[in-house]
Protein backbone atom coordinates (compact mmCIF):
# COMPACT_ATOMS: atom_id res chain seq x y z
CA UNK A 1 0.00 0.00 0.00
CA UNK A 2 0.94 3.71 -0.86
CA UNK A 3 0.95 6.01 1.52
CA UNK A 4 -0.03 8.89 -0.84
CA UNK A 5 0.49 12.56 0.66
CA UNK A 6 -0.82 14.84 -1.96
CA UNK A 7 -4.03 16.89 -0.63
CA UNK A 8 -5.88 18.12 -3.68
CA UNK A 9 -8.93 20.06 -2.91
CA UNK A 10 -11.14 18.94 -5.81
CA UNK A 11 -13.51 15.71 -6.53
CA UNK A 12 -10.92 13.82 -8.65
CA UNK A 13 -10.72 11.03 -6.79
CA UNK A 14 -12.03 7.26 -6.86
CA UNK A 15 -13.50 6.37 -3.34
CA UNK A 16 -14.62 8.88 -0.27
CA UNK A 17 -13.44 6.75 2.86
CA UNK A 18 -15.20 7.86 6.68
CA UNK A 19 -12.81 6.70 9.77
CA UNK A 20 -13.64 8.11 13.14
CA UNK A 21 -11.16 8.20 16.11
CA UNK A 22 -12.35 7.08 18.87
CA UNK A 23 -11.40 6.74 22.70
CA UNK A 24 -11.48 8.71 26.57
CA UNK A 25 -10.99 12.29 26.39
CA UNK A 26 -7.34 13.24 26.50
CA UNK A 27 -5.81 9.68 24.86
CA UNK A 28 -4.44 12.05 21.81
CA UNK A 29 -6.82 11.73 19.36
CA UNK A 30 -6.61 14.88 18.11
CA UNK A 31 -2.86 15.13 17.81
CA UNK A 32 -2.88 11.30 16.25
CA UNK A 33 -4.56 12.68 13.50
CA UNK A 34 -2.82 16.17 13.07
CA UNK A 35 0.38 14.08 12.93
CA UNK A 36 -1.09 11.50 10.10
CA UNK A 37 -2.71 14.32 7.89
CA UNK A 38 0.41 17.14 8.65
CA UNK A 39 3.20 16.10 10.07
CA UNK A 40 2.93 18.36 13.00
CA UNK A 41 2.55 17.23 16.62
CA UNK A 42 0.81 20.60 19.09
CA UNK A 43 2.17 20.40 22.32
CA UNK A 44 -1.04 22.36 24.24
CA UNK A 45 -3.70 20.41 24.59
CA UNK A 46 -7.02 21.46 23.61
CA UNK A 47 -10.39 19.36 24.15
CA UNK A 48 -12.14 18.63 21.06
CA UNK A 49 -15.93 20.06 21.23
CA UNK A 50 -18.12 17.37 20.11
CA UNK A 51 -16.71 16.45 16.18
CA UNK A 52 -14.35 17.99 14.37
CA UNK A 53 -12.39 16.30 10.83
CA UNK A 54 -9.43 16.13 8.80
CA UNK A 55 -8.65 15.06 5.38
CA UNK A 56 -6.41 13.68 3.10
CA UNK A 57 -5.64 12.24 0.12
CA UNK A 58 -4.03 8.75 -0.11
CA UNK A 59 -2.97 6.80 -3.13
CA UNK A 60 -4.27 2.86 -2.92
CA UNK A 61 -2.61 -0.56 -3.66
CA UNK A 62 -3.57 -3.67 -2.03
CA UNK A 63 -0.27 -5.06 -0.18
CA UNK A 64 1.33 -7.42 -2.13
CA UNK A 65 0.37 -5.66 -5.16
CA UNK A 66 2.69 -3.48 -7.61
CA UNK A 67 0.95 -3.64 -10.88
CA UNK A 68 -1.59 -1.49 -12.16
CA UNK A 69 -3.21 1.95 -11.38
CA UNK A 70 -3.35 3.12 -7.45
CA UNK A 71 -6.54 4.01 -6.67
CA UNK A 72 -7.07 7.50 -5.27
CA UNK A 73 -8.87 7.55 -1.87
CA UNK A 74 -9.80 10.78 -0.12
CA UNK A 75 -10.09 10.11 3.51
CA UNK A 76 -12.35 11.87 6.32
CA UNK A 77 -10.81 11.47 9.48
CA UNK A 78 -13.49 12.44 11.90
CA UNK A 79 -12.25 13.25 15.74
CA UNK A 80 -14.53 12.63 18.25
CA UNK A 81 -14.91 13.88 22.03
CA UNK A 82 -14.30 11.23 24.59
CA UNK A 83 -16.18 13.11 27.75
CA UNK A 84 -19.18 11.63 28.44
CA UNK A 85 -21.68 14.66 28.01
CA UNK A 86 -21.06 14.88 24.32
CA UNK A 87 -21.59 10.53 23.58
CA UNK A 88 -25.04 11.15 22.17
CA UNK A 89 -23.26 13.61 19.44
CA UNK A 90 -20.88 11.10 19.03
CA UNK A 91 -22.38 8.41 18.65
CA UNK A 92 -24.76 9.41 16.01
CA UNK A 93 -21.84 10.03 13.42
CA UNK A 94 -20.84 5.69 13.95
CA UNK A 95 -23.09 4.47 11.56
CA UNK A 96 -21.79 6.62 8.42
CA UNK A 97 -18.08 5.68 9.70
CA UNK A 98 -16.61 2.62 7.48
CA UNK A 99 -13.25 2.08 9.81
CA UNK A 100 -12.64 3.06 13.21
CA UNK A 101 -9.17 3.88 15.12
CA UNK A 102 -9.85 3.08 19.09
CA UNK A 103 -6.99 4.72 20.88
CA UNK A 104 -5.99 4.49 24.70
CA UNK A 105 -2.95 5.93 26.76
CA UNK A 106 -0.60 3.95 27.70
CA UNK A 107 -0.10 6.16 30.31
CA UNK A 108 -3.74 5.64 31.81
CA UNK A 109 -4.47 2.35 33.01
CA UNK A 110 -8.93 3.50 33.05
CA UNK A 111 -8.33 4.55 29.04
CA UNK A 112 -7.22 0.95 28.72
CA UNK A 113 -10.05 -0.22 30.87
CA UNK A 114 -12.46 1.61 29.07
CA UNK A 115 -11.75 -0.11 25.80
CA UNK A 116 -14.70 -2.42 26.16
CA UNK A 117 -16.97 0.27 26.83
CA UNK A 118 -16.33 2.04 23.25
CA UNK A 119 -16.50 -1.56 21.90
CA UNK A 120 -19.87 -1.93 23.20
CA UNK A 121 -20.92 1.60 22.06
CA UNK A 122 -19.58 0.48 18.47
CA UNK A 123 -21.71 -2.50 18.53
CA UNK A 124 -24.63 -0.84 19.65
CA UNK A 125 -24.31 2.47 16.90
CA UNK A 126 -22.18 1.66 13.79
CA UNK A 127 -23.58 -0.05 10.52
CA UNK A 128 -22.64 -3.15 11.53
CA UNK A 129 -22.20 -5.26 14.50
CA UNK A 130 -18.45 -6.36 13.17
CA UNK A 131 -17.04 -3.26 11.90
CA UNK A 132 -13.15 -3.11 10.69
CA UNK A 133 -11.13 -1.40 13.76
CA UNK A 134 -7.26 -1.05 14.83
CA UNK A 135 -6.24 -0.88 18.82
CA UNK A 136 -3.89 1.92 19.46
CA UNK A 137 -1.87 2.08 21.81
CA UNK A 138 -0.87 5.64 22.14
CA UNK A 139 2.21 7.67 23.73
CA UNK A 140 4.21 4.69 23.00
CA UNK A 141 7.07 7.43 23.58
CA UNK A 142 6.50 7.87 27.33
CA UNK A 143 7.96 4.73 27.89
CA UNK A 144 9.02 5.83 31.87
CA UNK A 145 4.99 6.60 32.31
CA UNK A 146 3.72 3.06 31.05
CA UNK A 147 0.84 2.24 32.85
CA UNK A 148 -0.65 -0.45 30.52
CA UNK A 149 1.92 -3.65 29.48
CA UNK A 150 2.75 -4.62 25.82
CA UNK A 151 1.26 -7.88 26.53
CA UNK A 152 -1.39 -6.88 28.75
CA UNK A 153 -2.49 -4.83 25.30
CA UNK A 154 -1.65 -7.68 23.16
CA UNK A 155 -3.48 -10.17 25.02
CA UNK A 156 -6.78 -7.52 25.22
CA UNK A 157 -6.33 -6.89 21.10
CA UNK A 158 -6.58 -10.76 20.97
CA UNK A 159 -9.45 -11.47 23.01
CA UNK A 160 -11.59 -9.05 20.74
CA UNK A 161 -9.78 -9.93 17.73
CA UNK A 162 -8.44 -6.47 16.74
CA UNK A 163 -5.68 -5.37 15.29
CA UNK A 164 -2.80 -3.68 17.60
CA UNK A 165 -0.50 -1.18 17.04
CA UNK A 166 1.60 0.84 19.75
CA UNK A 167 1.81 4.61 18.10
CA UNK A 168 2.93 7.99 19.13
CA UNK A 169 1.12 11.14 17.69
CA UNK A 170 4.30 13.52 19.17
CA UNK A 171 6.64 11.12 16.99
CA UNK A 172 4.73 9.73 14.60
CA UNK A 173 5.29 5.85 15.29
CA UNK A 174 3.24 3.84 13.69
CA UNK A 175 0.84 6.74 13.03
CA UNK A 176 0.52 6.01 9.20
CA UNK A 177 0.75 2.28 9.28
CA UNK A 178 -2.24 2.24 11.63
CA UNK A 179 -4.67 4.20 8.73
CA UNK A 180 -2.83 2.16 6.25
CA UNK A 181 -3.85 -1.38 7.96
CA UNK A 182 -6.92 0.03 8.55
CA UNK A 183 -7.48 1.42 4.91
CA UNK A 184 -6.62 -1.91 3.87
CA UNK A 185 -9.27 -3.55 5.66
CA UNK A 186 -11.72 -1.44 4.29
CA UNK A 187 -11.18 -1.99 1.17
CA UNK A 188 -11.03 -5.56 1.33
CA UNK A 189 -14.56 -5.69 3.07
CA UNK A 190 -16.10 -3.09 0.38
CA UNK A 191 -14.69 -5.99 -2.49
CA UNK A 192 -16.03 -9.13 -0.92
CA UNK A 193 -19.67 -7.34 0.00
CA UNK A 194 -21.85 -7.71 -3.16
CA UNK A 195 -24.88 -5.91 -1.85
CA UNK A 196 -23.54 -2.16 -1.71
CA UNK A 197 -26.58 -1.27 0.64
CA UNK A 198 -24.82 -3.28 3.53
CA UNK A 199 -22.28 -0.38 3.22
CA UNK A 200 -22.37 3.02 5.14
CA UNK A 201 -23.70 5.45 2.72
CA UNK A 202 -20.41 7.82 2.36
CA UNK A 203 -18.56 4.01 1.24
CA UNK A 204 -17.28 4.85 -1.49
CA UNK A 205 -17.35 6.27 -5.28
CA UNK A 206 -18.02 10.07 -5.41
CA UNK A 207 -21.07 9.06 -8.31
CA UNK A 208 -22.75 6.01 -6.08
CA UNK A 209 -23.00 8.38 -3.09
CA UNK A 210 -25.87 10.04 -3.48
CA UNK A 211 -27.84 6.91 -4.58
CA UNK A 212 -26.69 4.81 -1.45
CA UNK A 213 -27.84 7.98 0.79
CA UNK A 214 -31.00 7.20 -0.60
CA UNK A 215 -30.67 3.24 0.04
CA UNK A 216 -29.76 3.53 3.18
CA UNK A 217 -32.21 6.45 4.78
CA UNK A 218 -35.08 3.85 2.90
CA UNK A 219 -34.03 0.86 4.88
CA UNK A 220 -35.27 0.97 8.94
CA UNK A 221 -33.06 -1.64 9.53
CA UNK A 222 -28.81 -2.03 9.16
CA UNK A 223 -27.59 -5.11 8.23
CA UNK A 224 -24.04 -6.62 8.36
CA UNK A 225 -21.80 -7.78 5.55
CA UNK A 226 -20.00 -9.83 7.95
Amino acid sequence: MSNGTDQVHNTDYDYLIKFLALGDSGVGKTSFLFQYTDGTFETKFVTTVGIDFREKRVNYRPQGTDSGRAQRVHLQLWDTAGQERFRSLTTAFFRDAMGFLLCFDLTSEQSFLNIRNWLDQLKQHSYCETPDIILCGNKCDLEDLRAVSVERAEQCAEAYGLPYLETSAATGHNVDKAVSMLLDLVMKRMDEVVDRTMLPAQYGKPEEATKLNQSNSDSEASSCPC
